[in-house]
């Protein structure tokens, strides 16, 4: 879309796409890497394990900060080295064996072509948030089913669920199926909508980033269900108790197919330790033993 002189409209349009425009000329400097075949598993790699570091980093530390504990959805779990190589060898493995012969098919039968003009702001939040209900409501359909009918579960999602403690570097613990099922989805919703280039990255990042947070472990105050109102985001909680009970909260990120189809479950308030030192219900209630000990100072 250019920019012309006329209406308000056009003039509002104009301005919008200007904001990202810096932005997506940055990017365009970079044409010839972005548009080559490895480009696509490069960026899927640097953005999921720079997703999954911080918190590989709190894990590490989690034995020596007490105060992590607050915010751990089990406290009495920390992954070992010997689980986190191996989720980290199988996404690599996966992506370089796999994924990159795909993407490379899909270079040399139709090589992308990176347009001039950023998307509009408004156009770009909304063809994201259109990709991530399309995405939720596709892996939602695909997730049950695999968790109904047996032999699709054994053979092919049962990978996923061999830790039933989530932690960050397990979220692409999956079979390959597995994998190019979530990535055939993923690029599918940005092709039906003919999404700008800038659309599709914005949604990578925002999309791998949510599935890297909802097998964290950790529920922080910023998380992103908690910045969601209404309940309409189940987030880290949620998606933690699927792992522990199988039959509920099939649904990646937000919550109305689960409540439609009654499978919806809400998830405990997290444990975490009171300023008594105790373990209570949720850190913004006072435990029972330091309740006791206000009465007793009163």
């Amino acid at each position: 879309m250019g920019c012309y002189n006329g209406s308000e409209l056009q003039d509002l349009g104009c301005s919008s796409q200007l904001l990202l425009q810096p932005l997506w000329d940055t990017i365009r400097t970079r044409e010839a890497f972005t548009r080559s075949p490895i480009f696509p598993v490069t960026f899927s790699i640097i953005t999921y394990v720079g997703f999954c570091l911080p918190f590989v980093v709190l894990d590490v530390l989690y034995p020596w900060v007490p105060i992590l504990r607050r915010y751990k959805i089990h406290p009495d779990f920390s992954p070992s080295v010997k689980q986190l190589l191996p989720c980290l060898g199988l996404t690599l493995y996966q992506h370089l064996v796999f994924v990159f012969p795909v993407t490379l098919l899909h270079w040399v039968r139709s090589p992308a072509l990176l347009p001039q003009e950023a998307p509009e702001l408004a156009q770009l939040l909304s063809h994201v948030l259109i990709c991530l209900l399309l995405f939720d409501t596709e892996i939602f359909a695909w997730h049950l089913l695999h968790h109904k009918v047996p032999w699709l579960y054994r053979t092919f999602h049962k990978v996923h669920h061999q830790n039933s403690s989530s932690f960050a570097l397990a979220t692409q613990y999956m079979s390959f199926w597995e994998l190019l099922s979530l990535t055939f989805f993923d690029v599918l919703n940005v092709a039906v909508l003919r999404c700008h280039p800038l659309t599709i990255f914005t949604f990578h990042v925002i999309n791998i980033w949510l599935s890297v947070e909802d097998h964290s472990g950790y529920d922080f105050p910023w998380s992103t269900h908690r910045l969601v109102p209404f309940g309409w985001y189940g987030g880290v909680a949620h998606h933690d108790m699927h792992h522990s009970q199988f039959n509920c909260n099939f649904a990646p990120y937000f919550t109305h197919w689960d409540k439609m189809l009654g499978t919806l479950r809400s998830a405990p308030l997290p444990e975490s330790l009171c300023a008594c030192g105790e373990r209570c219900v949720d850190s913004r209630e006072r435990c029972a033993v330091h309740l006791i000990q206000k009465k007793k100072q009163t």
